[in-house]
């Protein structure tokens, strides 16, 4: 009774909670109820757990199935642009930081510096990535990393705090996976330049 149920419910609601179903970042009832319905983070467009903070998301480049915040506990701080490329997975209690306070007075901040992230990379669980850090393609942010500076060439494994590289990893045994059915957070990929000239900063 309940498959019954849930599959009249996914017959009325919006195609991406049928398509986006077997995608690492699936937008489910429970997603869609507590973002369009009840409001949390409501101008976000991409599913963010109702724990997560997102200032800004104007100035959020989301790739292919790169969600932040979609794990709970996430702040992301866009004061600056954030760019994150496709296939990007971000774990819990994740920072994404854009801009710091000065030293001085705290009551003020410092300008803010843009973040980027490439594809494929893996943010694991209460990591920070500060002000003006690139990270290339495969990058893995192993656990409670502070990464303080940039890593553009990608292919490894960083930890640590500040973070430095742990392990390298070969490209060749890295996979660019697809998914069958591509969305950008709730916009089919096919719509998300257009989205994107309309209704971003990035």
């Amino acid at each position: 009774m309940k498959q019954v149920i849930y599959k009249i419910l996914l017959s009325v609601l919006p195609r991406y909670i049928r398509e986006t179903e077997k995608s690492q970042t699936p937008i489910t009832l429970r997603y869609f109820f507590f973002q369009k319905i009840l409001g949390f983070n409501r101008r976000v467009y991409w599913p963010v757990h109702y724990t997560s903070i997102v200032t800004n998301p104007k100035n959020v480049y989301c790739g292919v199935e790169t969600c932040p915040g979609f794990m709970p506990g996430c702040y992301i701080q866009a004061g600056g642009k954030i760019f994150i490329g496709n296939y990007t997975q971000i774990s819990a209690n994740v920072g994404i930081i854009t801009k710091n306070h000065t030293l001085g007075d705290n009551r003020a901040h410092m300008p803010s510096r843009d973040v980027v992230i490439g594809e494929y990379c893996w943010i694991a669980m209460n990591c920070m990535i500060l002000p003006g850090v690139k990270l290339g393609d495969f990058t893995v942010v192993a656990a409670g990393a502070v990464v303080t500076k940039s890593f553009e060439e990608g292919y490894c494994v960083i930890g640590g705090n500040p973070a430095r590289i742990i392990k390298k990893i070969n490209p060749q045994e890295c996979v660019r996976h697809k998914s069958e059915i591509e969305y950008n957070g709730y916009i089919h990929s096919s719509s998300y330049e257009d989205f994107r000239r309309t209704n971003l900063n990035v």
